[in-house]
């Protein structure tokens, strides 16, 4: 502070005395004052505590333009150059030019009146006519390498901040129009940009762009009446045939944002550009620019594209169109709605070359570019899209030649036509006939390809495409095209025939089918039309292929709706005539099979398309699966794929079962539950030896649900058999209990193109959700597992199948290893007293009795049952006494 009161004083000394020197002295004293003034600022942090900052900056600013004018007076351009230089310079003779730049520079940041100072020095207009020399006059080489020092690169950075701060205020650009170097540097930019400095050239672009920002009705008028605009679009006519094209660019951006940023002003600069072929130049320089690689001239080009854009809002009136809406259209759809007061298009010529730009290119950038600018246009107002589309038909017009871009062109474009529906909310009739002409042509299967899942995002938005594309003959293409592929695939089953598809085509195959999934789904009368065509014996040749089974099994299941029997021929068959390791097929068909019968009304034809022995065979099939160590060609299938197949398989015949009566007595009738336990049983976790188990004292008797805490949420290691028998008798548990079909142990995995296949299937959910959870020792399971398991602490539970509970104790026996005798025998035990926690109700047990379930332990648990010294002999004695007051069996009892 007080350095600054200090040199305050000096400064009021030097104005006192300044009227009674001569100029030399007063420019002495001045000098001598500016390297306390910048040793003031540097010491304080660039902070300027100054009171007479304006007079300062005034005197400065002053004396720099007189110098930069005596210099300049009548030299040649090179000479006068030279001199230029070595007056601003940091280092030399003619120090003190640098010592005035850098005390203007940081007048120049201080505030705005101190700028203005600055400006009404005469200043703007001398440092134009420096830029202008620097720009237009190339100086010999004076080193090897004709590199520019850091400490010169440092004073012209300072000289062109000083530019940017005095050009981007109107009274700055004013200040030019004194002289005629501004329209002389605009129109050198157009002429001589291969002839300039190129050093120069950014900076050049730099200070004419913020120039461009700030012009003024003064300063409009000034360009258009020396024909500025004209002659530099003459100009670059001849250098856009000499130049590479991003030289040209980066000239043409130049003038263009004369013409753009001078419009909200006045629209002088864009009647001349356009009345002298304006629009013809950029669309000879942007064709020019086909072929550039990567990020050569990006900044130019995209700067063209980005003001020809906006150019399409400059013009004096709306444009007005009237188009005809075609029907049906969108529920949510008003046109009246689209009429906004926005950024409306009111300029058509700019349009219409980023339009003729797309149709005569087909260089990957400039396509996408004017694609991004059309879709921009449309994102500024709704109604931009109907002006367009109803004078020019830009996308109508892009549909019949897009086949002929590059692939990603082809995405983005059929994007934007997605975009009219989900967006805009409608429906361009006349634009989706000739996308479906496209697919039905299929000229390049890549861009089918893309068309279709154009139209398939549309047709999963709303209903109403589906009555569309069936009116229109997409519906009926599409069958025809897949009837030929079924065709292909039967005739090429387990052989590599020259026509089986792949890549492209393979995945246009499973669109088609995904199409038509979308085109059924919903719709009874499209699902009526693929049956009156036949096609449902070609549809379930898809089913073989993992890519095409999803879309396959949705229209299948569209078909149930109409009819359920056709549906469970079709998969119950299926189930049965899959080979023994076809285990995802398997898989794939029970989860749509547990979909269908979610329905009560297809359980009866579940049932009489013998859905119930279909699906025990699957388990039938799995004999010696679960083994452990795996042997034959189970060694290749995992564990837990097995599992997932034996709980999909439960499920399906518990959501058969579920509040079905018929079924139920069906499924008891028949003695499938004693066919499910022998199925169950010989998987190969259960024991299945002919020696009698030997009885062993217990140390410890945990409950089932402790042991599920130990198998899967302890550090206790616990053997591969073990865990596999605890997840089935919890499938049966969820079974007696008529869950099993409304739980999800296993993760969705859906396959893609080209994936592998799925062996390696992921653990149970429940399995892996437990050993994340519960892998520290000592933490106990959640409630919600014991409400899986069955808390024996539960007052009651509901019996919905007790035919399942009848398959638990004939697995009882099963629950042994050997080498593992205390641990099975502690698990069977477990078992028992679960299994009597479930009978706590007089109903309950009356259910249970009612399933034979007396009769079961008899026969099962003979040797444990009729021992007394069998460790399982009181524990089944306790059942036994439980039911028998229930028992409607005598010959039982007896």
């Amino acid at each position: 502070t007080l350095l600054w009161e200090t040199l305050g004083k000096q400064f009021v000394e030097y104005e006192q005395v300044a009227p009674f020197l001569n100029p030399e002295d007063q420019q002495r004293r001045l000098l001598e004052f500016l390297p306390l003034f910048l040793k003031a600022w540097e010491q304080s942090a660039g902070v300027i505590v100054f009171p007479n900052i304006q007079l300062l900056a005034s005197e400065v600013s002053k004396l720099l333009t007189k110098e930069i004018k005596r210099i300049l007076n009548g030299k040649p351009a090179e000479e006068a150059r030279l001199t230029l230089e070595q007056l601003l310079q940091q280092k030399g003779e003619a120090g003190d030019g640098h010592l005035l730049l850098k005390s203007v520079y940081l007048l120049s940041q201080t505030d705005l009146r101190t700028l203005w100072n600055i400006i009404g020095s005469g200043l703007p207009a001398a440092l134009m006519q420096c830029l202008y020399l620097f720009f237009t006059v190339s100086l010999k080489k004076t080193s090897d390498d004709g590199e520019i020092r850091e400490d010169d690169a440092h004073t012209w950075e300072v000289l062109v901040k000083i530019m940017l701060n005095m050009y981007k205020e109107e009274q700055g650009v004013e200040e030019l129009l004194a002289a005629d170097k501004l329209q002389s540097l605009i129109i050198a930019t157009a002429s001589l940009w291969d002839q300039c400095n190129h050093s120069w050239k950014a900076p050049t672009g730099r200070v004419l762009r913020t120039i461009s920002k700030a012009q003024t009705k003064n300063s409009i008028k000034y360009l258009q009446a020396v024909d500025c605009i004209k002659i530099a679009v003459q100009n670059l006519f001849t250098l856009a045939d000499r130049l590479p094209a991003w030289d040209v660019c980066e000239a043409a951006s130049i003038v263009l944002c004369f013409v753009k940023d001078s419009y909200p002003v006045s629209s002088a600069l864009l009647t001349e550009f356009e009345n002298n072929d304006g629009y013809q130049l950029l669309l000879k320089i942007l064709l020019r620019c086909e072929g550039l690689q990567q990020n050569e001239g990006d900044p130019y080009l995209d700067e063209i594209l980005d003001m020809l854009t906006c150019l399409t809002t400059c013009g004096k009136t709306e444009l007005k169109v009237s188009g005809n809406i075609v029907h049906p259209q969108l529920p949510h759809f008003d046109f009246e709605r689209t009429q906004s007061s926005g950024m409306t298009v009111k300029n058509l010529q700019p349009f219409q070359v980023l339009q003729s730009i797309f149709q005569r290119s087909n260089d990957q950038h400039l396509c996408g570019r004017i694609l991004a600018a059309i879709g921009t246009i449309w994102a500024w107002d709704r109604a931009n899209f109907f002006l367009l589309e109803w004078t020019l038909q830009p996308i109508n017009q892009f549909t019949d030649i897009i086949h002929f871009k590059p692939h990603p062109v082809q995405v983005q474009f059929f994007r934007l036509v997605e975009s009219i529906v989900l967006d805009l909310s409608y429906v361009p009739h006349e634009i989706l006939k000739k996308v479906q002409y496209l697919i039905r042509e299929n000229i390049v299967p890549f861009c089918t390809l893309t068309a279709l899942q154009c139209l398939l995002s549309m047709t999963q938005k709303d209903l109403l495409f589906s009555d569309i594309f069936r009116d229109s003959g997409l519906l009926g293409l599409l069958l025809a095209l897949l009837r030929k592929e079924a065709k292909i695939l039967r005739k090429s089953a387990g052989t590599h025939l020259p026509g089986v598809k792949e890549g492209t085509e393979k995945e246009l195959n499973v669109v088609m089918l995904k199409m038509v999934a979308a085109l059924t789904a919903r719709s009874v009368r499209n699902t009526v039309v693929l049956k009156d065509y036949g096609m449902v014996p070609y549809i379930k040749i898809f089913l073989d292929d993992e890519c095409y089974r999803s879309a396959t099994l949705s229209i299948l299941e569209q078909l149930s709706v109409i009819n359920y029997e056709e549906y469970m021929s079709i998969i119950i068959g299926a189930l049965c005539s899959s080979t023994q390791w076809e285990l995802h097929l398997k898989l794939d068909l029970l989860k749509s099979l547990l979909r269908i019968l979610e329905s009560p009304k297809s359980h009866s034809a579940f049932r009489t398309c013998s859905g119930f022995n279909g699906l025990l065979s699957l388990l039938s099939d799995m004999e010696g699966a679960l083994q452990d160590p795996p042997s034959g060609q189970w060694t290749a299938v995992g564990h837990n794929c097995i599992l997932e197949l034996v709980f999909h398989t439960l499920q399906g015949i518990t959501a058969a079962l579920h509040l079905d009566p018929v079924n139920s007595n069906f499924f008891q009738r028949n003695g499938l539950f004693e066919k499910m336990a022998e199925d169950l049983g010989s998987l190969g976790c259960f024991w299945t030896g002919g020696e009698r188990q030997i009885p062993v004292s217990l140390e410890k008797k945990r409950t089932f649900a402790e042991f599920v805490d130990a198998a899967f949420c302890s550090s206790e290691p616990f053997p591969v058999w073990l865990k596999n028998c605890i997840w089935i008798l919890n499938f049966l548990d969820q079974m007696v209990k008529g869950t099993l079909h409304q739980e999800s142990y296993f993760k969705e995995r859906k396959p893609e193109m080209g994936e592998k296949s799925r062996d390696d299937q992921e653990a149970p959910q429940g399995q892996e959700e437990y050993l994340l959870a519960f892998k520290r020792p000592g933490n106990k399971l959640p409630a919600s597992a014991y409400m899986l398991w069955g808390n024996p602490a539960e007052k009651d539970c509901i019996i919905a199948h007790p035919g399942a509970v009848c398959v638990m104790v004939r697995l009882l026996p099963k629950l042994y290893k050997e080498g593992h005798a205390q641990l099975s025998q502690e698990i069977q035990c477990a078992l028992v007293d679960h299994i009597q926690s479930l009978a706590k109700s007089e109903k309950s047990r009356q259910v249970m009795c009612e399933s034979g379930l007396l009769s079961t332990i008899i026969t099962s648990c003979q040797d444990a049952f009729c021992s007394d010294s069998h460790p399982l002999h009181l524990p089944l004695t306790r059942v036994f006494e439980k039911l028998a007051s229930q028992a409607i069996e005598p010959h039982v009892l007896r």
